[in-house]
């Protein structure tokens, strides 16, 4: 006799929703369309009642139930994910926190808002911005921008950091990339635990794509998809598609703060010719080669690229053409990102050890050093971290009236050396209780 679909859940309780499908998958079908020569496989047993045996449109039925339950678990945690969820534990220094809704207020109440802390000094000086999270799913960026948040002491002028600029990107992922949907940092207090997102906007807070995206300034026609890039966006439209008022806000931000440097950090596949790279707008080049030599002194190497006048859309055209701040992007590798990977796993993000990236680097693939130690998380965060401080001390250096001086931040052999973790606040729930504080100071 034939079990019930509640047999199927009984099942699912004890042995887990992929294994039920996959035993429904490779056992034999009952009903028509089975050829009489075919082999009969052990049917999935569910109990001391005997075993299941199933009927082709039963089995659909079950396994469609199954691909919901799945969707559901999922979909249960990411739309749990909002601005408030993206932590960040400011340093005792900070000034003020804002919220990018300040400068547009269109994205009041919108998954697009989320948090910008200011850090003042004690004299006056230039601005910095420094802007991670523009693509979910580049690790670096917001962990070198939190590294910023939760050590910065500013002595003069002011800092200005947004780590999670596309909230919306961490809200979802490419589970079809098999991508985590978080990772784990570990610091002297218990685990940060951080969202791994996705490159667009989540579609369910900017639906529909256009069947062709058209960029504002050349005109210039892209996929669709790319209508929820934060980085073909800008400058953005005050009231349109969540991704363009961001753009708008963060540009409104720029012009009103009087922002003079403005960093984009981001990373990209090894394979990726625009590697460990400054890309800097035209006005922005002297500062860039500044930088450079002072990056290469600590043993950094760094290319410099200037940003393409017609590639539109992009942080670092758009800063630059639209405001008066030094606009920069910066790029580094993030085997995790790579066409070329072997297994995909949260420990690849932090790590960066692949060994099919590994294989790569001996047939000239690679447009950067890799070897079995990988490229990990605290090498590619301390590259950001230590470019930034040197694209601020070039600005300060050519403009000592708007100096930008700040102290708490880590040196790039440090953040090696100890770990990224060494300085960040660990996770709420990951701590010891005793340790478990307030925003604004440092657990």
């Amino acid at each position: 006799m034939s079990k019930s679909p509640l047999g199927v859940f009984g099942a699912y309780r004890r042995h887990g929703v992929s294994e039920v499908c996959r035993k429904l998958s490779s056992s034999e079908r009952t009903g028509a369309g089975a050829h009489p020569s075919a082999t009969r496989r052990e049917p999935f047993q569910t109990g001391a009642h005997g075993s299941w045996a199933v009927g082709t449109p039963l089995k659909g039925v079950v396994i469609i139930m199954c691909a919901l339950l799945a969707v559901a678990l999922s979909a249960s945690w990411f739309t749990s994910v909002g601005a408030e969820d993206l932590e960040v534990y400011p340093s005792p220094y900070v000034s003020r926190v804002t919220w990018l809704s300040e400068y547009n207020p269109n994205l009041a109440g919108t998954a697009g808002d989320t948090k910008g802390l200011m850090y003042e000094g004690d004299e006056p000086g230039g601005t910095l911005l420094v802007v991670g999270g523009t693509h979910g799913d580049e690790a670096a960026g917001p962990v070198a921008a939190l590294v910023f948040a939760e050590n910065a002491h500013v002595k003069r002028g002011r800092l200005i950091v947004i780590p999670y600029v596309n909230a919306s990107g961490f809200t979802h992922n490419l589970p079809q990339e098999a991508h985590p949907r978080e990772y784990r940092i570990p610091t002297p207090n218990g685990d940060r635990i951080m969202p791994y997102g996705a490159r667009l906007s989540n579609p369910v807070h900017q639906w529909p794509d256009p069947t062709v995206y058209v960029e504002p300034i050349m005109r210039q026609k892209l996929a669709g998809s790319e209508s929820r890039n934060l980085n073909r966006a800008y400058p953005g439209r005050e009231k349109g598609p969540l991704t363009s008022m961001i753009a708008y806000a963060v540009m409104e931000l720029i012009r009103r703060e009087n922002v003079d440097v403005a960093i984009d950090m981001h990373e990209s596949s090894p394979e990726y010719p625009t590697n460990n790279t400054i890309v800097a707008h035209d006005r922005a080049m002297d500062i860039a080669v500044m930088a450079s030599m002072d990056l290469e002194s600590q043993g950094i190497e760094i290319n410099i690229e200037q940003s393409p006048r017609n590639l539109r859309g992009l942080s670092h055209r758009e800063w630059g053409d639209h405001t008066n701040a030094y606009a920069f992007l910066l790029e580094c590798p993030n085997p995790a990102q790579g066409r070329l990977r072997g297994r995909t796993n949260a420990q690849l993000v932090v790590s960066g050890k692949d060994p099919m990236y590994a294989k790569a680097t001996g047939s000239g693939r690679l447009y950067v050093p890799y070897s079995e130690e990988g490229i990990s998380l605290s090498v590619r965060a301390g590259r950001h971290v230590a470019s930034v401080m040197a694209i601020s001390a070039a600005f300060s250096m050519v403009n000592p009236d708007r100096e930008i001086a700040i102290e708490g931040i880590p040196s790039y052999a440090d953040i090696v050396s100890n770990g990224v973790g060494q300085y960040l606040a660990a996770s709420k729930g990951q701590r010891p209780a005793s340790r478990d504080v307030a925003e604004g100071t440092r657990p």
